[in-house]
């Protein structure tokens, strides 16, 4: 990567950490509309930045990335639920991905319990879940946090979506006793839009085996 390119990078990476912050800081009463800053400063992003996850062909003919609508029954404040290495997938543990920067280990390190919202037209509340939070292992570390669901290869991404990766700036607020899980920020990972980008994707335990209808959609190109 030439010096140009690491400038570039360092400047999207301050970005959106920058809108995430935004969204951190947003009063309780404005969670929508914070949501809806979000998606402007995204689509922004996506649209003019060097480091978008688009190539430039697919910029020139950009109009914008597609969302299900707000919905505040999916955002979560979920319960972190002390793990140690007994109670994990040992064969999840230490799993190293090759990126184009450089060899990325991910660690499972906690769970998420969190109870979903009932479907629409029901009152059949589904069961309470749990998510496999990752540790990323590396200069400063990082939270990650992949899933699947079963609108995966419909509505949204075959490979899944994530909802944190802090070492990237996208951090909702995780705390030591609790953690957001607002699902209107789930966002595509950039191979689901370009070839060229290598991405770690959500391993079997973080499978849902319910319809996540909310944050970020598959858009055709």
């Amino acid at each position: 990567m030439n010096h140009r390119k690491m400038l570039e990078l360092a400047e999207w990476r301050r970005l959106v950490a920058e809108m995430y912050a935004k969204v951190r800081d947003a009063p309780a009463e404005c969670t929508r509309k914070a949501w809806e800053e979000y998606r402007s400063t995204r689509t922004s992003l996506f649209a003019t930045h060097p480091q978008s996850p688009l190539d430039r062909r697919q910029r020139s003919s950009f109009d914008g990335l597609l969302y299900f609508p707000y919905d505040p029954a999916w955002r979560i404040q979920a319960q972190i639920v002390p793990s140690n290495e007994a109670s994990l997938d040992t064969e999840l543990a230490g799993v190293t991905v090759d990126l184009p920067e450089g060899k990325l280990t991910r660690r499972p390190f906690m769970r998420v319990l969190f109870a979903p919202p009932c479907p629409p037209g029901t009152r059949n509340r589904p069961r309470p879940s749990t998510l496999t939070l990752y540790w990323l292992d590396g200069y400063g570390g990082g939270i990650f946090l992949p899933f699947r669901d079963l609108t995966n290869r419909h509505e949204t991404y075959g490979g899944g979506r994530y909802l944190y990766d802090t070492r990237k700036g996208a951090d909702l607020g995780a705390g030591p006793e609790a953690i957001l899980l607002d699902f209107n920020y789930a966002y595509n990972p950039s191979c689901a839009y370009n070839p060229r980008w290598v991405c770690p994707l959500a391993p079997r335990e973080n499978y849902l085996k319910l319809r996540i209808e909310a944050g970020e959609m598959m858009k055709k190109w």
